[in-house]
């Protein structure tokens, strides 16, 4: 008769060996009298599932020799299972479809796996595995649970610190040229620089995390704050403990960020220049609609839908021209437009002088690209460099100075109209139309939910 052997060795229980287990096997088979086919071995993989690499394998080759092969040979039912029913069901399915019996080497060869007795037996074996599991599981977690309330931190160490071994035990140290970027990170945040700005002047010194989420992954972490988080336990809510590891910034530091970072976000829609209406414009059952191009037969259409009615889809330009129609019969009384005339003066203001000293910067290097310039043209008549190199950075520096050029003209033409545009859309006759069209998208998108927040109109479809 054929047989197929399993190994299977635990990460947390090392007693029976890969090598222990197949000699065993060989011995029983060869006592036996049966043929091994093949034996396969799973290192260091979970026994409460069959989702393991070598076990996957074996029931392909019992698929593809089926017929070939009469028994599975483990050395303790423990090896092939730790999970009862699972354990129990994947037997049943492997002696009904392959005609293979699962068997240990402390049982008979030719036993009969219909007997009561034995399923009594089988299951109770399978049921005291289970019952050593979870009590594994249970040591495991305990063991846990005291070292972080010991203030240890377990698993690999986030950035800004590293994995260190001793003889006696394992610890996080201090990373010092990583400390520094982490420093950085919380001082940018805690002084309202933007995160896109913060990561990018972080990956410029070193800080190697990607991802959206890897500035919130550092922010949000206690360990840096010389904390370790002990999660809620039954009745014991979330704590933090002091750890052993030396902190890289002060716990004020981190709790001024968390309280940053708790504070509610606005709900924002992504923005395009085809449906400002997104975000906004809801249905009488009360969810957003949802915007969507769909195919005719020469051009595509916007639709605005909801989840809820799934047959029924509203044109967009549709909905655009009544919404329109709606903004064009809200004038601004003659006192409204001088109140938002008067508080629009220091916010020019404050706009003029923010937009001067950017100017100011630009004339700065204005005046250095021209002196570089200079400086080139200088050598290449002296004969100090060759044409090539004059000509690749003689384009470069006029390239540069002409977008600076460009940017200061157009910055003046900027400011001198600014005043004239916010007077005439604040003119007596002026409706909430003129300014609504004369918004990119992202304003218009603002505008219209301060209107929708502040009641001034409500955007609702009734089908």
């Amino acid at each position: 008769m054929n047989v197929v052997g399993y190994l299977r060795l635990s990460t947390r229980d090392q007693s029976k060996s890969l090598e222990y287990q197949e000699n065993i096997i060989r011995n029983y088979c060869e006592n036996n009298g049966l043929n091994i086919l093949e034996i396969f071995s799973d290192n260091g993989q979970d026994s409460y599932t069959f989702d393991r690499p070598d076990y996957l394998a074996l029931e392909e080759f019992i698929r593809t020799h089926k017929g070939e092969c009469q028994y599975l040979v483990v050395l303790d039912h423990d090896r092939f299972s730790r999970n009862l029913p699972k354990a129990l069901l994947k037997i049943a399915e492997l002696e009904k479809k392959y005609g293979v019996v699962v068997i240990s080497t402390n049982e008979r060869i030719g036993m009969n796996t219909a007997d009561p007795d034995v399923f009594m037996k089988r299951a109770f074996d399978y049921l005291m595995a289970n019952h050593e599991l979870l009590n594994i599981r249970t040591r495991v977690r305990q063991g846990i649970l005291n070292a972080k309330e010991h203030g240890r931190y377990l698993g690999k160490a986030p950035y800004g610190y590293r994995n260190v071994k001793s003889d006696r035990e394992s610890y996080i140290k201090i990373d010092h040229f990583q400390a520094k970027v982490v420093r950085k990170i919380f001082r940018d945040y805690l002084l309202n620089i933007p995160l896109p700005v913060i990561h990018t002047n972080a990956r410029d010194i070193g800080f190697h995390n990607h991802g959206k989420n890897a500035l919130y992954n550092v922010l949000k972490n206690c360990t840096y704050a010389g904390l370790v988080k002990i999660p809620l336990q039954r009745d014991i809510p979330e704590r933090y403990v002091k750890a052993i590891h030396a902190q890289i910034i002060s716990e004020e530091d981190f709790w001024n960020v968390q309280q940053k970072l708790s504070k509610k976000q606005p709900r924002k829609s992504r923005l395009a220049a085809d449906f400002p209406l997104r975000g906004v414009l809801s249905c009488h059952c009360g969810r957003y609609l949802t915007v969507a191009w769909s195919k005719g037969r020469s051009k595509y259409y916007l639709y605005y839908k909801c989840t809820g009615h799934h047959n029924l889809n509203i044109s967009g330009d549709i909905i655009h021209r009544k919404f329109e129609a709606i903004l064009k019969n809200i004038h601004f009384l003659p006192h409204q437009a001088h109140l938002i005339n008067q508080l629009a003066k220091p916010l020019l203001k404050a706009s003029r002088i923010a937009e001067q000293r950017i100017d100011m910067e630009r004339s700065r290097k204005r005046r250095l690209i021209e002196r570089k310039i200079l400086q080139l043209e200088e050598k290449f008549i002296n004969n100090l460099i060759e044409k090539p190199v004059y000509d690749r950075w003689n384009v470069k520096l006029r390239s540069e100075l002409s977008e600076l050029e460009e940017k200061l003209w157009e910055s003046k033409r900027r400011k001198n109209s600014l005043q004239l545009e916010i007077n005439s859309l604040l003119s007596d006759k002026s409706s909430l139309y003129r300014i609504y069209s004369s918004c990119n998208t992202e304003q218009k998108q603002e505008l219209v939910s301060n209107l929708c927040y502040r009641n001034v109109i409500r955007l609702k479809v009734v089908f």
